[in-house]
Order: structure tokens, then sequence, then C-alpha cells
């Protein structure tokens, strides 16, 4: 889902669209240094990482990917796993965090939808249904067990010690690992189940406050 042609379509949605979107992932990455340091792990805080300033965060080419297909980055969040207190607990919170921010941030859009003020005003019923869907997308990619993805600390978090060695040692290679599952399709299944599962859990809250 390619974002520029709203560039020449219609400017204002596009810039604001950019906005809440770069901040969708810079919230992502800022949520795991956060949570770390509430686990006892300042790195993110000494590397100026807790802010929500965009400089720090910006990847250039996580930033020109969400445009282009709809799915970005940015720098990741330095974190010390061996500074956090109760490090399976704290490995497993950290993990969770960035994409249970991208969650929380498609739960607020789809709840404002359900306003008739904000469904009927054109710019907030383009622009928020574009913000649930790729925070949907941005959490449910996440949550794959592949490193060096989140899932894969979420996973490591259940493993015994020497499970959590081997997954380590595939992340040098995750990326390469995931471009190929992505190029072939392999990954299409598995990231059609993990949106699904997110999609499920969004109705269960909907549901669950109604």
């Amino acid at each position: 889902m390619g974002l520029l042609s709203l560039l020449f379509s219609n400017p204002v949605l596009f810039v604001i669209l950019a906005v809440l979107l770069l901040y969708s992932i810079i919230a992502h990455e800022v949520a795991h240094g956060l949570v770390a340091y509430l686990f006892g792990d300042d790195t993110a805080k000494r590397s100026g990482r807790l802010t929500l300033n965009p400089a720090p965060h910006i990847d250039p080419v996580g930033a020109v990917m969400l445009f282009l297909v709809g799915f970005g980055w940015a720098r990741p969040v330095p974190v010390n796993y061996s500074k956090l207190h109760n490090t399976r607990p704290g490995l497993l919170c950290v993990a969770l965090a960035g994409s249970a921010t991208n969650i929380f941030i498609a739960i607020v859009a789809i709840f404002l939808l359900q306003f008739d003020r904000i469904s009927a005003t054109p710019v907030l019923s383009g622009i928020l249904p574009l913000v649930a869907k790729i925070n949907i997308i941005l959490g449910a990619f996440n949550l794959i067990p592949i490193p060096p993805l989140d899932g894969s600390k979420i996973l490591m978090s259940f493993l015994p010690e020497e499970g959590q060695s081997n997954l380590a040692r595939l992340e040098p290679y995750g990326f390469l690992i995931l471009a190929f599952l992505l190029f072939t399709g392999l990954l299409n299944p598995l990231i059609a189940l993990m949106q699904r599962l997110v999609y499920g859990f969004i109705i269960v809250i909907f549901n669950f406050f109604r």
C-alpha cells in the first residue's frame, strides 16, 4: 500500500498521515526503551532514545519504505538485556512493548471512528483507517518469532538458556532469512495468522467494553 500517491492527490492528507505513521514507528521503539528502563536498563535513556523527537529515531530506508510500500521501521532502541531485573519477565515485557503500542494506537484510531462527527469528517475518515491498518500490520509482523523481530525475544523469554543461545545465533542472518521468506511468499501464511490474531484481539476488546 504505497502512500506517495497522496502527495499529489491530497498533500494535506499526506502530511498529516506522514506525521502519524512516523510517530507510530517511533512510539514502537520508545516503548521498548521505556519498558527496559522500568526494568532497570537505562541504555536507551543514556542514548537519548526515550524521546518523541524524531531525529534520533529515523532510519532513512525505513522511512522511505513506509511510504513506498506501507511498511517501515525506525532505528532499533538499544537494550542491554543483562541489566534487566527479573530477566525473563523483563525480556518478555520489553519485547511485547513495541507491538502492544502499535495495537493500542490501532485501537484508539478505530475507537475514534465510532463517533459520527469524526467518521463524517473526510480527512479523519481517510486517515484513521490507514493509521489503524498500518499499526496492525506493524504490530502483527513484529510478533513473528524470527530474529531480529520482537517475536523472537518473546519466544526467548520462554526458552531454556540453550534454546535462547541457539535462537540468538540466527540474529546476524535474520534479515536475510526474512527477505528470503518474504520474497518466496513462505512467510505469508504466518503474517496472515498474526494479523488475524491481532484483529481478533481488537474485536474482543471492543466487545468487552460494549
